[in-house]
């Protein structure tokens, strides 16, 4: 039951689901049960390669404007542990884990490591039973909302400069040009007095994006 349910948040059904209690199987619960080897370390080494290559196939496809060196760096922002552990929160898998009794009393449900690494070993379970298009229809709604996510440049610079109390950001639009069904914005983003970005956009909103997406480069943090 507890299976089934699983599948229906994941939207695929299992051939084989022996294949998915191995990949929700915490060495932990192995340990505990004389079930050595039984667990989903060896299918989170596959999962770990899967999802690079189809985080990189999309990546390869969408930026094409990109070069090696930003597509590795969103890459790495993509598939690493905190990405991981967030793409398994929002399938609340930490609550299907096979945990020890030991890890179950420290919060293992709620380990970003021990989630993390069960979300690859889905991966490869979905892989070995359905394929690489079963596995890739699986990795690629969670890789596109955290894109959306990165590339919300406002959130971003807004997160850093908070991060130094009593600093001030403002979004001023100084320019609106074209008619208006095809306006133009420029809008400037102030740190407390100082200009420390510039942007351009067919709405205020576009315009705000770059703004923060030029302040964030001259910063040196994207």
């Amino acid at each position: 039951m507890r299976l089934t349910e699983l599948e229906k948040k994941i939207e695929y059904t299992f051939q084989n689901t022996e294949l998915l209690h191995l990949a929700l199987t915490h060495t932990s619960y192995a340990n505990e049960t004389k079930m050595a080897g039984n667990h989903n370390e060896r299918l989170e080494f596959l999962g770990d390669s899967i999802l690079s290559v189809i985080v990189s196939e999309y990546l390869y496809k969408t930026q094409q404007k990109q070069q090696e060196g930003k597509l590795t760096k969103v890459r790495a922002a993509l598939v690493n542990e905190k990405a991981l552990f967030t793409y398994a929160q929002k399938i609340n898998l930490g609550n299907y884990l096979y945990l020890g009794k030991g890890e179950e009393q420290n919060g293992g449900r709620e380990r970003l490591s021990i989630c993390a690494d069960a979300f690859e070993a889905l991966i490869a379970a979905i892989y070995l039973d359905g394929g690489y298009s079963a596995a890739k229809a699986f990795v690629l709604p969670f890789a596109e909302h955290a894109l959306t996510n990165l590339e919300d440049y406002k959130t971003l610079l807004q997160e850093i400069v908070q991060q130094n109390p009593g600093e001030r950001l403002r979004y001023i639009t100084v320019n609106e040009t074209g008619p208006d069904h095809d306006k133009s914005f420029d809008v400037e983003v102030h740190l407390n007095s100082n200009v420390i970005g510039k942007g351009t956009g067919h709405s205020k909103k576009e315009a705000e994006q770059g703004a923060a997406k030029e302040a964030l480069e001259l910063m040196g943090l994207i």
